[in-house]
């Protein structure tokens, strides 16, 4: 089930809850004692930050896949650190090697981008920043042509240890899939509905969408059932599809504009469809999609900054879930948002 650990950071106090969360979600995501360590060191640079430059904020740890589709690929545990601070003026500076504020560990960020598979940096001034690291096994290289990436958060109710919620990705030959699914409910119950999705994902990645959800239907008998939404980019042909049962949201980037893509309403496992309806749609270097769960409000306002195109989907999908929140409309379920987008031609 996905084990997701959501620590708010106010005080120093929180900032060994991070350390022991992501060494905890080390173990999980089998690395060895050396990137344990990183896994660490780096949770506990961005949570100080937090502390002396946002006056506080999120961390999201999680155990997921790479954002590189490959064969066989290990788990990685991902940090996201998300706050509504002041933002910085200059990514470029903070992120110079070396470079460390007053009363930090020392290790900049920097110095956690060079130690991590991946790093993203995200931040807008007077609207607050998102870090992101993945740190995992590096026991080989992800492909750098594959064509399309994939990334996102997950973010349990209440702090709860499980969320509800589940995002996962599935490759078969030039088919890039992304599942997201939401368990009925929220809880333990509704973690084993998604976590039995994900599982079956992968036996049907060769399937297009509508029929990869009659696939899924069968292997959620027995659970309370989800909400699931699959897209595929078939990357030879440039095309999208699309098809989903209950309440996921998705919209689609197109250049500036964004459109939303519909699902049926239902429960997938629980009440069986004969036919889906599936959608068909181009897919170019200007697109990007987002899938999330019924936990982000109905009227969330997409990313309009072009540079997130070239962005980590997860640092995407990350910004999407900050600026979508709000004291007013507390959040009553899991949430989650996955994003699929094009590798940028540069690291390909």
């Amino acid at each position: 089930m996905p084990r997701v650990w959501d620590i708010p950071v106010h005080d120093s106090t929180r900032v060994r809850d991070v350390r022991v969360a992501a060494e905890r979600a080390a173990v999980r995501a089998g690395l060895d004692e050396p990137r344990t360590a990183a896994a660490a060191l780096v949770a506990t640079e961005l949570a100080t930050n937090l502390l002396k430059h946002a006056g506080g904020g999120q961390v999201l740890i999680d155990v997921v896949d790479p954002p590189l589709p490959e064969e066989g690929a290990p788990m990685t545990v991902q940090i996201a650190a998300i706050d509504h601070g002041q933002g910085m003026a200059d990514v470029r500076v903070a992120l110079r090697d070396g470079y460390s504020t007053a009363r930090s560990l020392g290790a900049g960020l920097g110095t956690c981008r060079r130690i991590a598979d991946d790093f993203g940096l995200y931040s807008v001034p007077g609207r607050g920043t998102v870090a992101l690291a993945r740190i995992g096994t590096r026991t080989k290289e992800a492909d750098p042509a594959a064509p399309v990436r994939v990334g996102g958060v997950n973010v349990p109710l209440a702090g709860a240890e499980y969320s509800g919620d589940a995002w996962a990705w599935a490759r078969s030959g030039d088919l890039l899939t992304l599942m997201m699914a939401d368990g009925l409910g929220h809880g333990p119950e509704a973690a084993r509905a998604s976590t039995a999705a994900t599982r079956a994902l992968h036996g049907s990645a060769h399937l297009p969408p509508a029929e990869a959800l009659v696939h899924l239907d069968s292997a959620l008998h027995g659970t309370r059932g989800a909400a699931v939404a699959v897209a595929q980019v078939d990357t030879r042909a440039g095309v999208l599809r699309f098809a989903g049962i209950g309440n996921i949201g998705a919209r689609l980037r197109e250049g500036d504009r964004w459109r939303s893509l519909l699902s049926r309403p239902g429960i997938v496992g629980v009440h069986r469809h004969a036919t889906q309806r599936e959608e068909r749609m181009p897919w170019a270097a200007d697109r990007m999609l987002i899938l999330h769960s019924d936990g982000l409000p109905s009227r969330w306002t997409a990313p309009s900054d072009p540079s997130l195109l070239a962005a980590d989907p997860a640092v995407v999908a990350a910004v999407t879930l900050r600026d979508a929140s709000s004291s007013a409309r507390p959040v009553r379920d899991d949430t989650a948002v996955a994003v699929l987008a094009p590798t940028p031609s540069e690291d390909r």
